[in-house]
């Protein structure tokens, strides 16, 4: 009788990690056990997962006493407080996966209360804890001597393939060692095999390279080299630990493959502020170029997302700066390195960055993310022919899939296109596969909204950008499936040149109407200018005459002042002169005192005379 390990669902999966690490025999694990090889955090922390799993939330008073080991073990199940069993459950398994990754392949026996024969045409039903906060478990049928295993019970997966489940995640149950939980990796398909490469896990740079077939649905571990030095005695080293993007001394940035280039757009450099410039790599030369681009560019971002249609349109969506998230598109032409803001339809995305994005035919999803608040619990879903947005699904906000830093890759499989996202952040690190199957293209696109007669498309080339002061590089194209272009792309060539031409036509009324109008008010500014000079000269004028007239009136004041000084000075000699003629009657004729007061008499007289001469001048 084969036992099934790997594909266990819980709680089964649970009691064979406890029986593994030691702890099904009560909860006291035994010198020999595996928990003796863990650090005594992880060892005390899968004694209060175990305990808060099999037990409940812990009701025991704190051991008293100098035991510190009995201290630290309470201590450690009583900070779950009301954690649900189903969870702990997990946590329980996730921690031992991380530090034991191929503890599978080292169970040879446990003991469950029910567990799966493989070789058996009716399984038994599992039981499931009853919890408030617990969720549909995963159940294991058995078909054609196969086993199936379904996420709830209107999934069924037999290997990879879902049957008759569209535009739902699901979660995959994989086999092998797991990798470790991260976000801000690479990922990539090629052919039947998901590779993933680096990643962030609790602030630390991985340098890994992890490898899921998809058929299989069991992982394993690459041990790439690079080779250094010169071709005759190469030097192999490991790869060196990376997360996220590090193309010219950067983060966040955005890099699409077009052709034979790559094209970067945004990010952030080491003294952290935000880009939104353009430099394209030439994969067959190894060369960079800042390319000068023409319009209204993206602000600058970071964490965006970047995808190209047709082998020609770049197109940018979200992304951050600060404390700011955007829901902003944008579209670059790559043949006129134009930029343009398409006129969008449908259900706009709320704002956001970290997300993943993917293409498949005309639709770009997008996944994950967040707002600087909570996790973007939507996948979205742009058909980059019309710009039109729709919600494809929701998960839950707990869920990894609403995290940042996640991967999203597309493959066909058995003939269905289908989405696969791996890891991400949301609080905690998710090493978990999830799966969605799109609808086929015709009903996909009967749930989104047509097009507006006024969406606006990316502008075309002319010879009037050509001649811009400025570099404008194109990006030679190797596409030969283009080479013929039947009926109906004729047609839709010349309605794409009819909505252009309406589109150009629509914006030079606007920008005469726009320029007639600065014309009105240039003209209006001149006016009252020519209005203020001219008040200004008439002021000028008559505070010259105002001064004039102040001169004027402070001369006669002071002639004025003069003749009231002559005058006092006549009246006090006329008082005099007749003082003395009185005086002189009074004396003797031909005394020496009338001599004395004649002759001064005579002087006041000469005197008088002189001063009635210069009043006369």
């Amino acid at each position: 009788m084969a036992w099934s390990t790997a594909g266990l669902a819980y709680p089964e999966r649970f009691y064979a990690a406890a029986s593994y690490v030691g702890l099904s025999g009560g909860g006291s694990p035994s010198k020999s056990s595996a928990i003796s090889r863990f650090t005594d955090d992880v060892a005390l922390l899968l004694y209060g997962l175990y305990q808060q799993a099999t037990v409940g939330p812990c009701t025991i008073p704190k051991p008293k006493g100098m035991n510190h080991v009995e201290s630290s073990k309470w201590t450690s199940w009583n900070g779950l407080g009301n954690m649900a069993q189903t969870e702990a459950m997990r946590l329980f398994v996730k921690i031992l996966e991380e530090e034991e990754p191929a503890w599978y392949s080292r169970v040879t026996e446990f003991v469950v209360d029910s567990v799966v024969d493989v070789e058996t045409s009716n399984p038994t039903e599992k039981p499931v804890i009853s919890d408030r906060n617990s969720f549909p478990e995963p159940r294991t049928k058995t078909a054609g001597g196969g086993v199936l295993e379904t996420q709830d019970e209107d999934v069924v997966l037999e290997g990879f393939e879902p049957v008759d489940v569209h535009n739902k995640w699901i979660a995959l149950s994989v086999y092998g060692p797991h990798p470790k939980a991260r976000y801000e990796h690479g990922a990539a398909t090629i052919q039947d095999k998901m590779y993933i490469v680096g990643g962030n896990h609790n602030g630390r740079y991985l340098n890994d390279l992890q490898v899921l077939d998809m058929k299989t649905l069991t992982w394993s571990k690459l041990e790439p080299k690079m080779e250094l030095g010169s071709q005759d005695s190469p030097s192999p080293v490991p790869l060196a630990p990376c997360a996220g993007h590090s193309l010219v001394s950067r983060g966040g940035q955005s890099v699409t493959v077009v052709g034979s280039s790559l094209v970067v757009f945004g990010g952030e450099d080491q003294k952290r502020p935000f880009l939104n410039d353009l430099y394209i790599l030439d994969l067959e030369t190894m060369t960079w170029d800042e390319i000068d681009t023409v319009g209204l560019p993206p602000s600058p971002r970071s964490d965006h997302t970047a995808a190209v249609h047709a082998d020609r349109y770049l197109l940018i969506f979200g992304g951050a700066s600060h404390t700011t998230c955007f829901n902003d598109l944008h579209v670059l032409d790559l043949e006129s390195m134009v930029w343009s803001t398409p006129t969008v339809q449908g259900t706009i995305p709320t704002p956001r960055a970290g997300h993943a994005g993917v293409t498949a035919g005309e639709n770009w999803f997008i996944v994950g993310g967040g707002d600087n608040k909570n996790g973007i619990t939507e996948t979205v879903v742009l058909n980059m022919n019309t710009f039109t947005w729709s919600v494809l699904t929701t998960v839950d906000r707990h869920s990894p899939l609403a995290s940042e830093g996640l991967s999203l890759v597309s493959c066909s499989l058995n003939g269905d296109d289908v989405l696969i996202a791996f890891g991400g952040y949301n609080g905690r690190y998710s090493n978990e596969v999830h799966v969605l199957k799109p609808r086929q293209k015709s009903s996909l696109s009967s749930e989104m909204d047509a097009p507006a007669k006024d969406s606006i498309t990316p502008l075309p080339t002319t010879d009037a950008m050509r001649t811009k002061a400025g570099k404008i590089q194109g990006i030679v194209m190797n596409n030969p499936e283009n080479d013929g272009i039947d009926e109906n792309g004729e047609q839709l060539i010349i309605s794409t040149l009819k909505a252009e031409k309406e589109s150009l036509e629509a914006a030079l009324s606007k920008e005469q109407l726009l320029t007639l109008r600065l014309q009105q008010e240039v003209a209006e500014a001149e006016t009252q200018n020519s209005e203020l000079s001219q008040a200004s000269h008439s002021w000028s004028c008559m505070n010259r005459t105002k001064h004039q007239e102040q001169w004027n009136l402070s001369l006669v004041l002071a002639c004025l002042q003069t003749w009231n000084r002559n005058l006092s000075l006549m009246i006090v000699c006329l008082v005099l002169c007749r003082s003395f003629s009185h005086f002189e009657v009074s004396l003797q004729p031909n005394s020496q005192d009338a001599s004395s007061w004649r002759l001064m008499l005579l002087r006041y007289a000469q005197s008088y005379k002189k001063w009635r001469h210069w009043r006369g001048k």
